[in-house]
């Protein structure tokens, strides 16, 4: 039981390397308004941990393969707690970009090695119950910690980093529940000679498949954090609070959460590439209702409906991806994913703000939901499809 807690706590520890600055990105802009594209810079703060957790995730991957899961998630947990908290007393741009850019290569090791850890330990249907979990935890993790940070942020921005202390007592439970699976079971490289399996080319094309799916779904569901709090301004004429902000995105997380929690039973009925389809679809319809929304509860609305994409893709693609990569190079397969999970969150604001600064931002979700809405009835055809071939 505490083995699990315990992975479950460092994978929401994920979520909340970016989520839980959302609610305070108006507040750390008012502090750095003298500063030259202030703006740029500040959501930058937001997103840069994706970016080195794309370059820390393979080979994190190699590492959890070679020498171990528990190691890294040790010295990553460790690591993690220095990088986020630093913004408790760092006070230049540079520097809070410095502490983040730490945050996110040790997230690159948090993610793979629970995400390891948790294939390691368990098998089949229990498997399936267990992502979907995980996803949910991720997720009410998301919660909490939005609510918090946009309380902590009307009172001062340096507060919310308070948040990331947890950390250390991830560290501390980690050292006490995780044990290292058997080399035969996890990683059956000798640690004498940590040359890694190659990995098998028939699974190259399900895996970048598998890949391109999880930087989309990342890439459009940070349109949310990244240009919400700034588009709640906007609607309500500035008399939205950072606590408010903090809300409206929790309830996105909350309905992840919900689904998440149903997912092994929404797997025993549909494919892999349905239930992606159905993610998609989603998020789709729930930036329609944030683009037409005439108000903070009409907002709130579109993001319920948007929530459910998390909770579907998230373990989807998790279990999707353990189903098909063998044991011997599962660290460096979740690795792969981990680098576009994150990939994703960083390019989302590169690419979507070009289209904000032409359309602003209410268009921005409507263009984004057009294009998931063309994703999502894709992959929703592509079981269709199949079945046709073989009647055929």
């Amino acid at each position: 039981m505490f083995t699990l807690l315990t992975l479950l706590i460092t994978s929401s520890m994920t979520v909340m390397a970016g989520a839980a600055l959302a609610p305070d990105l108006p507040q750390i802009q008012i502090f750095f308004a003298d500063v030259p594209r202030s703006a740029f810079w500040v959501k930058l703060m937001l997103t840069i941990p994706g970016l080195f957790t794309a370059i820390a995730a393979p080979f994190a991957g190699t590492i959890a393969d070679c020498w171990g899961r528990k190691p890294l998630l040790l010295v990553s947990t460790f690591c993690y707690g220095v990088g986020g908290a630093s913004g408790l007393v760092l006070s230049s741009i540079g520097g809070l970009l410095v502490g983040r850019a730490l945050l996110g290569l040790s997230v690159g090791g948090i993610m793979t090695a629970s995400t390891a850890l948790i294939a390691d330990y368990y098998h089949g249907p229990r498997r399936n119950q267990v992502m979907g979990i995980q996803a949910s935890f991720m997720s009410f993790g998301g919660v909490v910690f939005l609510v918090l940070s946009g309380a902590l942020a009307d009172l001062g921005w340096r507060l919310p980093f308070l948040i990331y202390l947890t950390a250390f007592v991830a560290f501390g439970m980690a050292i006490a529940f995780i044990t290292e699976p058997p080399r035969s079971q996890a990683a059956p490289d000798s640690p004498d000679s940590p040359e890694p399996s190659p990995m098998p080319q028939e699974l190259l094309a399900t895996l970048g498949g598998i890949y391109g799916l999880t930087f989309l779904s990342m890439a459009t569901f940070y349109l949310v954090p990244v240009q919400l709090p700034f588009y709640l301004a906007e609607l309500t004429q500035g008399q939205a609070s950072n606590a408010a902000t903090g809300i409206a995105i929790a309830a996105l997380n909350l309905t992840s959460a919900v689904v998440a929690t149903g997912y092994r039973r929404i797997r025993e009925r549909l494919s892999f590439t349905a239930i992606s389809g159905l993610g998609f679809g989603a998020m789709a319809v729930g930036y329609g209702v944030i683009a037409i929304a005439p108000t903070y509860t009409i907002v709130l609305l579109g993001l319920v409906i948007a929530g459910m994409t998390l909770g579907l893709n998230v373990p989807n693609l998790n279990v999707w991806l353990n189903a098909v990569a063998p044991a011997t190079v599962r660290g460096r397969a979740v690795g792969g994913l981990t680098t576009c999970l994150f990939l994703g969150q960083f390019m989302s604001p590169i690419l979507s703000q070009p289209v904000t600064d032409i359309v602003g931002t209410a268009a921005t979700y409507a263009w984004f939901g057009g294009g998931l809405a063309l994703l999502g009835a894709g992959l929703l055809g592509v079981p269709w499809l199949q079945h046709r071939i073989l009647k055929s």
